[in-house]
């Protein structure tokens, strides 16, 4: 159900930042505010393949914290404020300017991996024998 080639980016953008599953648009992608489904809830796809580890800090950091902070600067240079009335306003202004795009690019980094079908060079073995191992292991406490 991946779209196609020419949509590919749109596609991304729209389920990524919207936080809906990368294979049908529809289910939701996360439980909570960073927490991951571990499904869809419509199509069923797992997730497990998701690892966006530290890449939306990393872009959040890079895109939104370096800019603000020229901007922190600017204010504190054009305006002789004092250091309090600069913590007054860069403190909120950082912490709200970092903290609200992680979602919206974790999703965004989640549906690239998914549509683009992204692996570490190499780890395409080791994966398969960690969900056989994991898979082995749900079945065996099935069991008991």
């Amino acid at each position: 159900m991946t779209k196609p080639n020419k949509d590919k980016g749109r596609w991304i953008l729209r389920s990524g930042w919207k936080g809906l599953c990368p294979r049908c648009g529809k289910g939701a992608m996360f439980t909570s505010w960073l927490k991951m489904s571990e499904t869809c809830t419509v199509c069923k796809l797992d997730y497990s393949f998701a690892s966006p580890d530290d890449g939306p800090a990393f872009f959040s950091l890079c895109f939104v914290a370096f800019p603000l902070m020229f901007l922190v600067v600017w204010i504190h240079v054009t305006f002789e404020t004092s250091v309090t009335v600069m913590l007054l306003i860069a403190a909120p202004l950082m912490a709200f300017g970092c903290v609200l795009p992680l979602r919206p690019i974790k999703g965004w980094l989640v549906a690239s991996q998914y549509v683009n079908r992204s692996v570490e060079a190499g780890t395409e073995k080791l994966w398969a024998q960690m969900k056989e191992r994991e898979k082995a292991t749900e079945h065996e406490t099935e069991k008991k």
